[in-house]
């Protein structure tokens, strides 16, 4: 481990075992956690993302010996599906679907990855899993999480059978608020043949929580993993989005939003690996820092050499509402195939002086102009949104923001 790593003094065996107990979980479940615990004296904290000459995230600092409060966990939670599919807590899960746990869980995000995917498996007391059988159309499915306690490990897993579709939209919000929180979300989706999964989450945690959050999906032939990630929360959010298209003719978007104030740092990833031929990625994000907030972006769109026939696309286009804050953005395409269609662009820029004076000449005044346009920056994002739920609740918490600036 690094020099300047917090080790957990403070966490034991005996706290893991109690909280796998408490679950009733069996046995080969119980070993992964507490081998997770103690690689943590042995493994690193995630890439964090770095632009020439900066190190945007300083991971090391977070005092997670205060932070983590492994046997106080706290939540409400609603976990709503139709009767067609399988929308279970972890406890429900680890009762009527073992065999589906040992298959998935931990095969598309390592458990021991990092030290914070570690301590994640060590300590999870939360989770949902969907499990969606052959040929089921599952909409509405919700998973609400509101946080109580000083540290939240929310574990979520989606597996969907050839042929099925499922829609899942996810919020996580703070409750009762605590002067420092961690929330840590882990989440796999393993789609199945020709299914389709739309995956959707906003994130409105408190701005004194930190939030490290990793979703991956693999995608098998002719299948679909779409995300949409919306963050607004926290004050330091460490977050990765990505899709593995392992299957012919599978395909992925990512399409992310963002808002920081204040004093918001977001380290955000966006990533597709092609593996497999005639696959597809379409990778969009859009977001705004203000007052003295921080975002870094960095999308990676990797061909594999036996990816033939690809076509994959990436925009990020960050604005900056005030001198003081800061954006980065950091798009990079690996092409191993020569028969790809690929592109990727970013920029970093702040509202266009044409544009505010346009709108100001005719009468609107500065501040609903310059709301106008931030509102009107978001569009291309929001039109990618196919959840109606969300995408209104995300135009809403960004209305709500912009009322608030001076």
């Amino acid at each position: 481990m690094s020099a300047g790593t917090q080790v957990h003094a403070n966490l034991t065996e005996e706290q893991v075992r109690e909280i796998s107990g408490d679950l009733d979980e069996p046995d080969w479940l119980l070993e992964t956690r507490l081998e997770a615990l103690e690689a943590l004296e042995e493994l690193d904290m995630p890439d964090v993302i770095k632009t020439p000459g900066r190190e945007w995230t300083n991971l090391h600092e977070l005092d997670f010996e205060s932070l983590v409060d492994p046997l106080n966990a706290a939540e409400n939670k609603d976990q709503v599906g139709p009767d067609e599919a399988d929308v279970l807590s972890w406890a429900d899960a680890v009762q009527e679907h073992e065999e589906l746990l040992q298959e998935h869980f931990g095969s598309i995000v390592d458990t021991q990855e990092n030290y914070l995917t570690a301590l994640s498996t060590a300590l999870f007391s939360t989770g949902t899993v969907i499990y969606v059988p052959e040929g089921v159309d599952a909409e509405d499915v919700t998973v609400r999480t509101e946080q109580n306690s000083r540290s939240l490990f929310n574990y979520t897993l989606v597996v969907t059978e050839e042929s099925s579709s499922v829609t899942i939209l996810e919020r996580q919000s703070t409750g009762e608020e605590a002067e420092e929180q961690y929330y840590s979300g882990v989440v796999e989706v393993a789609a199945g043949e020709n299914s389709y999964v739309q995956y959707g989450s906003l994130q409105n945690l408190s701005e004194e929580a930190y939030n490290f959050t990793v979703k991956r999906g693999v995608a098998d032939t002719y299948a679909t993993i779409d995300w949409i990630e919306g963050n607004l929360g926290t004050q330091l959010t460490k977050t990765e989005v990505s899709t593995t298209l392992s299957g012919d003719s599978s395909e992925t978007q990512i399409v992310g939003a963002f808002y920081g104030h204040n004093d918001q740092h977001f380290d955000l990833d966006a990533k597709v690996w092609h593996r497999a031929e005639h696959t597809t990625a379409d990778l969009v994000t859009r977001g705004v820092t203000d007052d003295v907030a921080r975002s870094v972006y960095e999308g990676v769109q990797d061909v594999g050499a036996d990816a033939w026939d690809t076509s994959s696309y990436q925009r990020e286009n960050t604005l900056m509402l005030s001198d003081e804050s800061e954006a980065d953005a950091s798009p990079k395409l690996i092409i191993n195939n020569h028969d790809t269609e690929a592109s990727h662009s970013a920029t970093v820029g702040q509202i266009d002086a044409e544009d505010l004076f346009y709108m100001t000449s005719r009468g609107v005044d500065p501040r609903s102009a310059r709301n106008m346009l931030v509102e009107g920056f978001f569009v291309p994002v929001l039109e990618e949104i196919d959840v109606d739920e969300l995408r209104d609740d995300l135009e809403e918490l960004i209305g709500a923001r912009l009322r608030q600036r001076d």
